[in-house]
């Protein structure tokens, strides 16, 4: 049951115009689903409900949810046309939840885990993940080779985090304080002022 699920999910979002630039079905899988899966047991060891922030064609949200179905997935997208794609494929996934807003828009610390794979510069990400989960509670992001890890660091610290992990381009920031006064800050100031 499983596979089939992520396999019709898999195809649906490289023919869905939008949904992803992949267009070979073989990479579309390495890059959605298996780098997505690369998480699993990361996010199995933390506890609480799960954002997956920017969700765009629901990568990693849909594939760890179909991995964890125990676990409580919220796929947040600001794009209304992605939200009513992923509202159709989320159908079939129990544990999955659509919300089309803004991370900035938010309910602060609502969340155990918050997960981000390409929604912004870590840095960035950091500031819009983080206020997001709870004190204790973690950041998972998909890091590039080249990514500034002070820069993500610095900026995590801002917001109440730390980088407790970078490990084959998966960082986990742990929410060790509260969410400080002013953040998150308005739409868009994140991206156009980064913290770092």
């Amino acid at each position: 049951m499983e596979s089939t699920v992520l396999e019709r999910w898999l195809e649906e979002v490289v023919s869905a115009p939008g949904a992803t630039a992949l267009r070979d079905p073989h990479a579309a899988r390495r890059v959605l689903v298996d780098d997505a899966l690369r998480a699993t047991e990361l996010v199995s060891g933390l506890e609480g409900s799960i954002v997956d922030v920017g969700s765009g064609g629901g990568s990693p949200g849909i594939p760890l949810a179909v991995a964890l179905p125990l676990r409580s997935f919220t796929l947040l997208e600001a794009e209304r046309r992605k939200c009513v794609f992923l509202e159709r494929l989320a159908r079939e996934v129990p544990n999955v939840e659509v919300v089309w807003g803004r991370a900035e828009e938010q309910e602060v610390e609502a969340f155990g885990v918050a997960l981000a794979k390409a929604l912004a510069k870590p840095p960035v990400a950091a500031e819009l993940c983080l206020p997001l989960v709870a004190t204790g509670g973690a950041v998972i992001l998909w890091l590039g080779r080249d990514a500034d890890r002070e820069s993500l660091t610095r900026a995590a610290e801002q917001v109440g985090g730390a980088l407790e992990r970078d490990v084959d381009g998966l960082a986990l920031l742990r929410k060790i304080a509260e969410t400080p006064p002013g953040f998150p800050r308005r739409p868009g100031m994140a991206k156009k002022r980064p913290l770092a």
